[in-house]
C-alpha cells in the first residue's frame, strides 16, 4: 500500500495534477486490449526523464511496484497493474525533439503516437516503416518495449531494427543511455537491443532515437485470390526466390474470407480459399513492371483472381478487405483470443491445416490471417464467453496452438510480447537454462523486482499455480 506521505511526496515532483488518485481516474488505467482489468493505487503522469528518475527512486525505497503503460493497446497485459502499485503513463512526454534530415535519425519522446511520428518525417521525405495496427493510437515508447512488428516488416524489419540508441531510468533510479545517433557502435554490451523488447521490465524509455530512411517514391497495390492456402504460400515463396523483396505479403485463409463475404458486401469469388494482399514500393518507372513480375511468377499457383490497384482510392478499396476482418469476426462469435504465432513461410500451409484440427478438435471456430512474407499468423480463436465451456476449450486450444508452432521451428510470440497472457506457456519455448540466465539479467538490473513485476516469467506463486 502507499503510505499518504509517499502520495505527498509524488505530489511534489510531479504536482497535484499529475498524479491520480481518484477511483474513476485508476480504472482508466487498469486495462488494455486484453480486456481484463487490475486498479492501481495511483496512476502518475510524469513530463521528464529527472522525473521519472525520482518516481523510481521513491518506489525503489518503498518497495512499491510501477507498471510502466503508453496507450495500452497490447494484446498481452504488459502493462497491466497486476499488484496495484503505480502505473506510470508516459502520455505527456509526447514531443518530437528533432529530425536530423542530414543523418537521417530522429529524437523522440516515448509518448509520441506512432502514426503521428510516421506523418512528420514523411513531410520532410523521411520514412519509418514499421506500422503496427495499432499505429493510430499507440506510441512509440510501448512500440519498442514490445518491439511491434506491422505488415511492412517482411522487406524493412521489426522496431528493434530502427531503435539505434535510447536514454532510460532503471529500476532503481538511475539515468543511462544506449547507442546513440551513429549507424556504427561496438562499445561494450548492446543495451539498446536488450531493451527493446524487454516489455518495461528492465528500464523505463524516456528518449528514443530512430533511424530513418528515404521515403519510397510511389508503391502499388495487389490483391490476389487463390484457390488453396497451400498455392498462396507457394506464391510468397516464388516472389522471393525471384528476388523480389515486397513491402507487404498478407494473407487471409478461407475462413477469414468466409467471415469478410458475411459481414460485409466485398465482391470475394465463392471459389476463393486464400487471398495475398501485396504491395511494392519504390522508384515509380519500376512499380508497373514489378507488379506484373509478380502477377507472371504466381499465376500458375491456383490464382482465382488478380487486381491491381491503379491509383490510390483503388489500393484502399483493396486494403479495405483486409481491414474488414476485425469487425466480421465477431458475426462468428462475440469474443476472442487473439495469438500471433510465427512459423518459417514454407511451413505457413502446414501450421494452417494444424489449427484446422485444433479447432475441430475442440469444437470452437479458429480464423487465421496475417502476415505471410515473415510466417506470423494471428490465430483468433472465437469464443462466447457467457457459454459454458467455452474459455476451457481456448486454453485447451491455445496451448496446442503453440505446441504446433514450436513443432514446426516456430515461436509463440511474433510481435506481440508475452506479458501475463503467454507467461504460462514460457516453457513450451524457452529451456530452464535459458530462462534463469534471462531471469539472473532482471534480478541484477531490478535487485526489489519493483519494476513490471511477474511479467513475461510469472512470480513463484503463480508459476506453482499452473503446475511449471
Amino acid at each position: 500500500m502507499l503510505s499518504e506521505q509517499s502520495i505527498k511526496e509524488l505530489q511534489k515532483i510531479l504536482g497535484k495534477d499529475n498524479v491520480l488518485t481518484s477511483k474513476a481516474e485508476r480504472i482508466c488505467y487498469s486495462y488494455d486490449a486484453t480486456q481484463q482489468s487490475f486498479l492501481p493505487e495511483v496512476v502518475l503522469q510524469p513530463g521528464s526523464t529527472e522525473e521519472v528518475a525520482l518516481v523510481m527512486k521513491l518506489a525503489n525505497r518503498e518497495r512499491i511496484p510501477v507498471f510502466p503503460r503508453g496507450a495500452g493497446s497490447g494484446f498481452t497485459g504488459g502493462s497491466l497493474p497486476t499488484k496495484g502499485g503505480i502505473v506510470l503513463c508516459t502520455e505527456r512526454m509526447n514531443q518530437i525533439l528533432e529530425i536530423d534530415e542530414e543523418n537521417l535519425v530522429a529524437t523522440v519522446e516515448p509518448g509520441v503516437v506512432t502514426e503521428r511520428f510516421q506523418k512528420t518525417v514523411e513531410k520532410v521525405g523521411l520514412f519509418y516503416p514499421p506500422d503496427p495496427a495499432s499505429l493510430k493510437f499507440s506510441t512509440l515508447g510501448g512500440n519498442v518495449a514490445e518491439c511491434a512488428g506491422g505488415p511492412r516488416c517482411v522487406k524493412y524489419g521489426v522496431t528493434k531494427d530502427f531503435i539505434i540508441g535510447l536514454e532510460v531510468v532503471t529500476p532503481t533510479g538511475d539515468i543511462i543511455t544506449t547507442g546513440g545517433p551513429t549507424m556504427k557502435g561496438v562499445v561494450g554490451y548492446d543495451l539498446t537491443k536488450l531493451l527493446c523488447g524487454s516489455e518495461g521490465t528492465l528500464g523505463i524509455i524516456t528518449r528514443i532515437v530512430i533511424k530513418l530512411l528515404p521515403l519510397p517514391e510511389a508503391k502499388k497495390t495487389m490483391l490476389v485470390l487463390f484457390d488453396s492456402i497451400d498455392g498462396a504460400a507457394q506464391a510468397v515463396s516464388a516472389i522471393t526466390r525471384n528476388k523480389i523483396i515486397p513491402t507487404t505479403l498478407e494473407f487471409m485463409d478461407g475462413r477469414t474470407i468466409e467471415c469478410v463475404r458475411q459481414a460485409t458486401d466485398l465482391d470475394l469469388p465463392e471459389t476463393a480459399q486464400a487471398v495475398l494482399i501485396i504491395e511494392v514500393d519504390g522508384d515509380r518507372e519500376f512499380l508497373d513492371k514489378q507488379a506484373n513480375r509478380i502477377a507472371e511468377i504466381i499465376k500458375p499457383l491456383g490464382v482465382v483472381e488478380t487486381r491491381i490497384a491503379t491509383t490510390p482510392e483503388e489500393s484502399e478499396a483493396l486494403w479495405q478487405i483486409r481491414r474488414s476482418v476485425s469487425a466480421s469476426l465477431r458475426k462468428v462469435n462475440p469474443d476472442k483470443f487473439n495469438e500471433d504465432i510465427c512459423v518459417p513461410r514454407s511451413k505457413v500451409p502446414e501450421m494452417i491445416r494444424k489449427v484446422d484440427a485444433i479447432a475441430d478438435k475442440y469444437q470452437i471456430p479458429i480464423v487465421n490471417f496475417g502476415h505471410a512474407g515473415d510466417g506470423n499468423i494471428h490465430v483468433n480463436i472465437m469464443v462466447n464467453k457467457k457459454v459454458s465451456g467455452d474459455i476451457m476449450k481456448a486454453e485447451g486450444a491455445i496451448k496446442d496452438v503453440f505446441k504446433a508452432a514450436l513443432e514446426l521451428g516456430g515461436t509463440m510470440s511474433g510481435e506481440h510480447g508475452v506479458g501475463i497472457a503467454k507467461a504460462p506457456y514460457i516453457p513450451l519455448e524457452i529451456t530452464p537454462v535459458a530462462a534463469e540466465y534471462m531471469k539472473a539479467i532482471k534480478r541484477s538490473l531490478d535487485p526489489n523486482n519493483i519494476l513490471n513485476p511477474g511479467k513475461i516469467f510469472l512470480d513463484d506463486e503463480n508459476t506453482a499455480a499452473y503446475g511449471e
